[in-house]
C-alpha cells in the first residue's frame, strides 16, 4: 500500500551534529530511502524545520533564509545521489512519474514562516527553492501570525495584515498552506481567507487529546468542508496521556477525526524526526506503518478506506493545489 507522509524533520536532524556521516540512503533516524521502501511510501514531505531562537543579531531572519536554502539544498543533492531509487516532486504528475519508475518522491516543505521576514519576494525564492507547502507558524510569533497557545487571549489572535499577502501569494504560486502549530484566530483567518483549501499536515483531535496543537471539532469541519485535511501525528504528548506512541490511541485519532470530517479527510503527518521523549514507540519508525494499516483494517476500516487516508486524500490536496 502507496504512503504519503506530510510531516517529517529528517533533513535537519540530518545536517545536526548528532548524526556525522549519515544520509537519507540509511541512518539511524526515523525516515531514510531504506525504511520508506520497507513502509511501502510513495512519497515523503521533507520539513525544512527552523527554530528562530537559534539565530542571533541584526541579521538572523537572513541567516535562518539561507540555512532553509541550505537545506533544500541539502536533500537536492542526496536526491541526485541516489537517484535510483528517489526522485524531486513539485506537483502530481512528477510523483505519478516516479511512481511509474519505481522511485520515492521528494517533497520539500518550510516549517516557520518567519524566515520570509516581511519580504513578499521570499515566498517566490521559497517557491524556486522547491518548497510547495509553508506551515505558517511554528511555536513563536513571526511576521505572518501567532502560534498556538493556551492562552486563550494568544489563541484568539488571527493573521497579521501581511499574513493575509502571504496567503495570497502562496494562492498564486500554487503552495499547500498549512495551519498546523497557528493560532486558532489565524486558523480561522486562513479558512475564510485562502482561495485553494489549506492542510494540517500534522495535527490530531483536541477532543481525544486537549492540547492546543490539536483541532477542535469545529475545526476539523471547517477544514474539511473546505477540502482540506489532516495528517495524523505521532507525537505522544497529542495522542494522550500515556507518554507512549501507542497503536490504539493513533487508531483513535483516525477514527474520530473520520467520524466528524468524514473518508476524504483524514491522512497521515508522523512528526518522524521532530520530536522524542517518547516511553515506547509502537510504531518506531517508516518502515515499520503497516502496524498501523493492520490494526485500522482490525478496528473496521475497509481498505478502501484506509488508501485514502494512507494516499488518496493527500494526492488529491496535491493535484488541486499545486
Amino acid at each position: 500500500m502507496n504512503l504519503i507522509d506530510m510531516h517529517c524533520d529528517t533533513i535537519c536532524e540530518l545536517l545536526s551534529e548528532k548524526t556525522p556521516g549519515q544520509d537519507l540512503k540509511k541512518n539511524n533516524l526515523k525516515v531514510d530511502i531504506e525504511k520508506l521502501k520497507k513502509g511501502g511510501s510513495a512519497a515523503q514531505f521533507f520539513a525544512c524545520f527552523v527554530a528562530m531562537d537559534e539565530f542571533l543579531g541584526k541579521s538572523r531572519y537572513e541567516q535562518a533564509y539561507e540555512y532553509v536554502r541550505r537545506m533544500a539544498a541539502y536533500l537536492k543533492k542526496q536526491i541526485w545521489i541516489y537517484s535510483d531509487d528517489i526522485a524531486f516532486a513539485g506537483k502530481g504528475a512528477d510523483l505519478e512519474e516516479n511512481r511509474k519508475k519505481g522511485k520515492l518522491s521528494a517533497f520539500l516543505t518550510l516549517e516557520e514562516g518567519g524566515v520570509i521576514h516581511g519580504d513578499l519576494d521570499r515566498v517566490k525564492g521559497l517557491y524556486d527553492m522547491g518548497i510547495r507547502l509553508i506551515t505558517l507558524t511554528w511555536n513563536y510569533e513571526n511576521c505572518i501570525g501567532y502560534p498556538n497557545s493556551r492562552d486563550l487571549k494568544d489563541m484568539g489572535k488571527g493573521l497579521k495584515p501581511f499574513g493575509f499577502s502571504v496567503i495570497d501569494e502562496m494562492n498564486r504560486l500554487g503552495m499547500i498552506v498549512d495551519v498546523s502549530h497557528l493560532s486558532e484566530g489565524g486558523f480561522w483567518d486562513v479558512v475564510s481567507h485562502s482561495k485553494t483549501p489549506p492542510v494540517a499536515s500534522h495535527s490530531n483531535a483536541r477532543a481525544l487529546r486537549d492540547h492546543p496543537r490539536n483541532l477542535s471539532d469545529r475545526q476539523i469541519r471547517a477544514l474539511a468542508e473546505k477540502g482540506g485535511v489532516a495528517g495524523l501525528n505521532f507525537y505522544q504528548n497529542f495522542l494522550g496521556e500515556s507518554g507512549s506512541c501507542r497503536i490504539d490511541e493513533m487508531v483513535g485519532h483516525v477514527r474520530h477525526m473520520y467520524r466528524i470530517g468524514g473518508e476524504d479527510f483524514v491522512a497521515v503527518g508522523t512528526d518522524f524526526d521532530g520530536f522524542s521523549g517518547a516511553k515506547e514507540m509502537e510504531i518506531s519508525d517508516i518502515g515499520e506503518m503497516p502496524l498501523l494499516s493492520e490494526a485500522l483494517k482490525k478496528s473496521g476500516f475497509t481498505w478502501r478506506q484506509i488508501e485514502k487516508i494512507w494516499y488518496g486524500n493527500a494526492k488529491r490536496m496535491i493535484d488541486t493545489v499545486l
